[in-house]
């Protein structure tokens, strides 16, 4: 990726005039946007497939884990892809073959083809996604393109929660009779239309083609995420049989693979130089944890609502709006705060989000499925400011002692860890979710407590990190 990065510096009086630039960050955005929404909308859709599928609490993990799964595993590939063969072809490449997978996923008939649909989802939207920031590098000046970078925080925490919310309510209007079909088959018109815009607006490159791409580590890093997730899923579907303890064997076993194919690599998926970089390596296991612990949390809120609450889709989506709302707000004064803050906003938000999720806690547990509807709204907005603090703080300070020239490659990994802790956190909280006799109320208070001691455990990594972020994300 260094190669790359020096090849996008070069050209700085080339740079398109300034509303072609907003144009095709709307572009990348929008792309961003539609992958991060069909990676969330399952959230609140899942019991309702399930319901009309069948598959039953093994449908319901697979729906979000296969598509954060092929995404995460393919994500680091894609950006290689994109190196050797050019952005612009890979991102269109991409964006069809998402949008017609997204259809797939609307008309499949059974839960086997669904899940499969899901996988071709991430897997496209793994070639669109790290073709983002090459073509703003190729088309933003140096010192201006801080701005672009600062909207992605807020944008992509209200897409997070916005996917459900969305998803909540074309399920419940029930357009053309399609119930959560709707869902899958709205992205022919957003895929279509951010389609259109990027054949039009993105810049011509023609790649390099004398970059290596590491298939064989790739295969390992998809055989070590599959074998850990189908052996979760196995276990807390079918209870913990031998199947599912060969299977989570069978991945750690693939996992040492990888981590020596990293060594020997030419080109290996995470530089071996930024695993030396203590501020790095601690920035990645904290985002691993902390992104897994949220993404287990959002699913159980959302099955509390409806298996708990007997709320319906909409009303759960409308039920999570307090925590949108909450991580929109903290998203946007991060990016005033971290300048000045550094690595104390993350211990904050990590603290916050550990007080909401203690209220929330506290809050089912002694009121459980008689929980009132506004009671729910001061926890939800507290773990929301939390949340929003983290994602608009953790990765900017991981990278703040990573050279320039590793920028590339640490950006690269840093996004894909963050859908494998998806995969990983919906597997692993709703497993507990699942596995917990004694009701709704008990399920949810055990898995709230699993996220709870999660990010506890989080906060003492913090002083591991960089101080501050890069200065030039605050200009």
């Amino acid at each position: 990726m260094t190669q790359t990065l020096h090849n996008t510096n070069n050209n700085e009086d080339t740079h398109p005039p300034t509303r072609t630039r907003w144009a095709i960050l709307g572009v990348v955005l929008a792309a961003d946007v539609l992958d991060l929404l069909d990676g969330t909308i399952t959230n609140i859709a899942a019991p309702t497939i399930a319901k009309d599928l069948g598959g039953g609490t093994g449908l319901i993990q697979w729906l979000g884990a296969s598509y954060a799964l092929a995404l995460g595993v393919l994500l680091v590939l894609g950006g290689r892809l994109g190196d050797k063969y050019g952005r612009r072809r890979l991102f269109l490449t991409g964006l069809t073959g998402f949008t017609a997978a997204s259809v797939a996923c609307g008309l499949a008939p059974t839960p086997g083809t669904l899940v499969a649909a899901r996988l071709a989802q991430g897997a496209f939207g793994a070639l669109v996604i790290p073709q983002g920031f090459g073509i703003l590098g190729a088309t933003w000046p140096r010192d201006q393109i801080g701005k672009a970078y600062s909207l992605f925080g807020p944008v992509m925490g209200l897409s997070a929660v916005g996917g459900p919310i969305l998803a909540g309510f074309l399920i419940d209007t029930n357009l053309g009779g399609l119930g959560w079909r709707s869902m899958f088959l709205i992205n022919l018109v957003l895929g279509g239309a951010a389609l259109l815009a990027a054949a039009r607006l993105l810049p011509h490159d023609t790649g390099d083609r004398t970059v290596t791409v590491d298939g064989p580590g790739s295969a390992l890093l998809g055989a070590t995420m599959l074998g850990l997730l189908s052996g979760l899923i196995e276990g807390s579907a079918h209870g913990w049989t031998l199947t599912g303890a060969a299977l989570i064997a069978a991945g750690l076993v693939f996992f040492a693979l990888f981590c020596g194919r990293q060594r020997t690599a030419a080109a290996p998926l995470i530089q071996p130089s930024l695993l030396h970089s203590r501020g790095f390596t601690s920035g990645l296991v904290l985002g691993i944890v902390f992104f897994a612990a949220v993404a287990g949390l959002l699913y159980v809120v959302s099955l509390f609502f409806q298996q708990g609450l007997g709320r319906s889709p909409a009303g759960a989506a409308l039920g999570l709006m307090p925590l949108s709302a909450g991580i929109v707000i903290a998203s946007i004064a991060c990016y005033r705060l971290i300048g000045a803050l550094g690595r104390r906003l993350v211990l904050l938000g990590l603290l916050i989000t550990l007080a909401g999720t203690g209220y929330l806690l506290a809050l089912v547990s002694t009121s459980g499925t008689d929980t009132g509807s506004w009671a729910l709204v001061p926890p939800l907005l507290v773990i929301g400011l939390g949340m929003g603090t983290c994602f608009g703080s953790i990765y900017d300070v991981t990278i703040g002692d990573i050279a320039p020239s590793e920028a590339g490659s640490a950006g690269g990994s840093l996004g894909a860890v963050q859908q494998l802790a998806n995969a990983i956190g919906a597997a692993a909280v709703t497993t507990v979710y699942f596995k917990a006799n004694g009701g709704e109320a008990h399920a949810t208070t055990m898995s709230l407590t699993a996220v709870a001691a999660v990010a506890l455990l989080c906060c003492p990594l913090v002083s591991l990190l960089p101080l501050k972020a890069p200065q030039e994300h605050h200009h």
